[in-house]
This record gives structure tokens, C-alpha cells and sequence, in this order.
């Protein structure tokens, strides 16, 4: 546990996560063998996961990075989901990147499908020869999403969770772990 984390209850342990990392990475490598990869990572709860998987894909990557929003700070989804193109993230590069490319977009969890909806769609509109999706965390909620997934690192329960990148108003991204954050584990409750 990291100070300050309070009582937080860890769902998948940084050795689970390691080891998941490595089996997709080998998936993705057979997957995708003979062919350069984008990996188009979802800023900021997917960099984490994003940076250790592109280490252990035993292919040429290129890594690209797209800033989308839809918690702000909240627990629940607003529902509306912003594709931002600031903070130095270059368009014009992305689009070089992703036009005609192999396109892995990585994201850290799949709950309503709203966000990941919206990018495989401005992806696909920057011109990309395939977009398929690689997440750490999938919620099992009787939501279905008009896209598929193809890599799954771990399928949980429908619970806020932080650790591993995720975060709750920007705290807890650099657990090694994901834990479920109750109303209990929230600062000033």
C-alpha cells in the first residue's frame, strides 16, 4: 500500500497486472507479426498501461496519444465525451500517424463505451486500415457496444475503480495496483 492510500481495497495486484500485461503483449505480437502497430493511448488513465505494454510488444510500435473526457471529477460518466487536441497533442501527427496504419487503441477501462466509441470513430476518420481496441479493464455491464474489443486484460464487476492510471480526481493513477475506491476511501468523507 502507498501512504496517504488509505484502506482501499485491491482488486488486481501489481503481480496480476505484470503477468496480464505480458500475456496480451505476446497476443498482440502474434496478432500483428510482420506489421508495424499504432498504438493510439487514451491520456491519461491508459499511459501506465500503454507504456508497459508497448515494452513488451516485440514488434515496431508508434506510440500516439489522444486526450478524451468524460468523469471530470466525478464517479459516473457524464455522458459527454470531449476529444481534446491540446496540450501539445499534435493532429496533424496523429493523422500521419494513424492514415493507412494498423491501429491498436489502448485504453484503461471499458464501462459505458461512450469514450472509446467516440475515438475508434475519429481514428477510423483519420483514415486507419484497421482500429481495433486493447483495454486493461472491462466492466461486465449489460451495455452493448457498438464496437468490439479485442484484448481484454481483466473483466470486473460494475465498482469505481482506481490504481494502475486510473484515478479519481487526479489522485491514485500511481497505485501498482487497481482498488475499488468506496465513499469510505474518498478525501474529506
Amino acid at each position: 500500500m502507498l501512504e496517504g492510500a488509505g484502506t482501499l481495497e485491491v482488486l488486481i495486484s501489481e503481480t496480476a497486472i505484470r503477468a496480464r500485461v505480458t500475456e496480451l503483449a505476446a497476443e498482440i505480437t502474434r496478432d500483428y507479426a510482420g506489421r508495424d502497430v499504432v498504438l493510439v493511448c487514451l491520456l491519461k488513465g491508459a499511459v501506465i498501461f500503454a507504456s508497459d505494454l508497448a515494452r513488451a510488444i516485440r514488434l515496431p510500435v508508434r506510440l500516439e496519444f489522444v486526450r478524451a473526457a468524460s468523469y471530470g471529477a466525478g464517479r459516473v460518466s457524464s455522458g459527454e465525451v470531449r476529444i481534446e487536441e491540446t496540450d501539445g497533442i499534435d493532429r496533424a501527427a496523429l493523422a500521419s500517424a494513424v492514415a493507412g496504419g494498423e491501429v491498436l487503441v489502448v485504453e484503461d477501462i471499458v464501462d459505458s463505451g461512450r469514450t472509446l466509441g467516440r475515438i475508434l470513430s475519429h481514428v477510423q476518420d483519420l483514415g486507419a486500415r484497421s482500429a481495433e481496441v486493447c483495454t486493461l479493464l472491462y466492466k461486465d455491464r449489460n451495455v452493448d457496444h457498438p464496437f468490439g474489443v479485442r484484448y481484454i486484460g481483466f473483466r470486473i464487476e460494475d465498482r469505481f475503480v482506481v490504481g494502475y492510471g486510473l484515478d479519481f480526481a487526479e489522485r491514485y493513477r500511481n497505485l501498482p495496483y487497481v482498488a475499488v475506491l468506496e465513499d469510505r476511501d474518498l478525501p474529506g468523507v
